[in-house]
Formats: C-alpha cells, sequence, structure tokens
C-alpha cells in the first residue's frame, strides 16, 4: 500500500495534547486576542492621560475620552485648573491628590470639623462634601490663597498669629478661611456673630477664646 493510501496520524504537541484552538495550560488564541485588546485599552488610556497633561501645560481643554471622567474648569487661588475627574471624587481628594494644595486637610471626612473649608465664590463651604464636579466655573480659594502678592500673610492669617489662635495647627487652615469668609460677609461682627459664624469649624485644642480674638483683630486690620 502506497504511504499516500495510509491514514494520517493526528499531530500532537510534545506535551501529548493535541493542537486546537485552545489548549490546557498553554496560551491560546482566545488569551492572545484578550492580551492584546487589554494592552490596548492600557495604551489609549495612556494617550489620553499624556494629552491632559500637555493641554493643562498650555492652558487647554483637556480631551474628553477616558471612559467614565468629565471635564472640568475650576479657578483655584486665581488659576484655571482644566482637568478631568470621575463624578465622584469630591472637591478635597482634587485639590490635594490631584493638583497639591494640601491646605484644606482631611479631618472627619463628612462636614462636621471644618478643617478642609474652602471659599466658594466667598462662602465657606466644606470641601470633603463638595463634589469637584459642583466646582466647575466657579472661583475657590483656600488658605494658601489668602496670601499677599509675595506671599505674605494676609490680615486674617496676621491676626491668628498675633493671637496664639492655634496649637496644633491641624484645624487653622479651615479656620482661617472660615473667618475670612465671614468677614468679608460681615466686615465688622460683634462677638456673638463670630461665636455663630465660626460655630462650624472645631478645635480639637479648644482655642476657642484666641480664634475669637483673632477674628476681632483681623476685622479691624481688615477696616
Amino acid at each position: 500500500m502506497s504511504q499516500s493510501n495510509s491514514p494520517r496520524k493526528k499531530h500532537s504537541c510534545q506535551c501529548g495534547s493535541r493542537h486546537s484552538g485552545e489548549n490546557s495550560g498553554g496560551f491560546s488564541r482566545r488569551n492572545f486576542i484578550k492580551s492584546m485588546s487589554a494592552g490596548a485599552m492600557a495604551v489609549a488610556a495612556t494617550g489620553a492621560a499624556v494629552r491632559h497633561a500637555r493641554a493643562q501645560e498650555k492652558d487647554e481643554d483637556p480631551p474628553a475620552d477616558i471612559q467614565g471622567m468629565v471635564p472640568v474648569s475650576i479657578t483655584i487661588n486665581g488659576r484655571v485648573y482644566r482637568l478631568l475627574v470621575e463624578p465622584r471624587w469630591t472637591l478635597l481628594y482634587v485639590m490635594r491628590e490631584q493638583l497639591g494644595i494640601t491646605g484644606p486637610k482631611e479631618g472627619c471626612g463628612r462636614g462636621e470639623c471644618g478643617a478642609c473649608s474652602v471659599l466658594i465664590d466667598d462662602v465657606p463651604r466644606y470641601s470633603c462634601l463638595t463634589l469637584a464636579v459642583e466646582a466647575s466655573g466657579k472661583r475657590v480659594e483656600s488658605t494658601e490663597g489668602l496670601l499677599g502678592p509675595n506671599e505674605e500673610l494676609g490680615p486674617v492669617q496676621e491676626a491668628f498669629l498675633e493671637e496664639d489662635a492655634y496649637q496644633c495647627g491641624y484645624c487653622t487652615p479651615g479656620q482661617v478661611v472660615a473667618a475670612e469668609g465671614l468677614l468679608r460677609k460681615n466686615p465688622q461682627p460683634s462677638l456673638e456673630e463670630i461665636r455663630i459664624g465660626m460655630s462650624g469649624n472645631l478645635c480639637r485644642c479648644g482655642t476657642y477664646n484666641h480664634i475669637f480674638n483673632a477674628v476681632q483683630k483681623a476685622a479691624k486690620k481688615k477696616a
């Protein structure tokens, strides 16, 4: 019988399993396609991130091509930031973790202590309870934004220093911001109005009398 008429043997790999679309324990076509797809997605995300960074450098709007991200434009301490954020990100998270603005502090995380206070269009707000998308198109100020043009202390900051209105200092940035917001609304508040106006900011060290004195002195400095 000729060789051409002999039954064909099924080729097998060295491990003894037959070649097919997938083999157990090997690198199948499906796994290869999956890995290539994942790689392409990673490259696309990286490319979008790079374009985002370049847009920031050129003061342009960021690309809106990262899934789940939304573009926002926030003026913080006089500078416009155009960036992509997740809708769930708080203003506090974006300022501290994305932009490196560390004046606002993470305290309670639920709007009770005031350590994260910032001014939004001159009104004190808890940045831990404010979504970054809510602040889009608005003017935000932290304690860094209250410095003078040559980075000298502003009137409220000077008053807090002179009246020793701090101990550990953790709540101080939020206290300063709250005091600034109070004085912008009411330039000459009474002691009772100061107590009420500063009631949303807690001082675990208990330096309230010094804080109230500082706000009174700041009112005179700003007059």
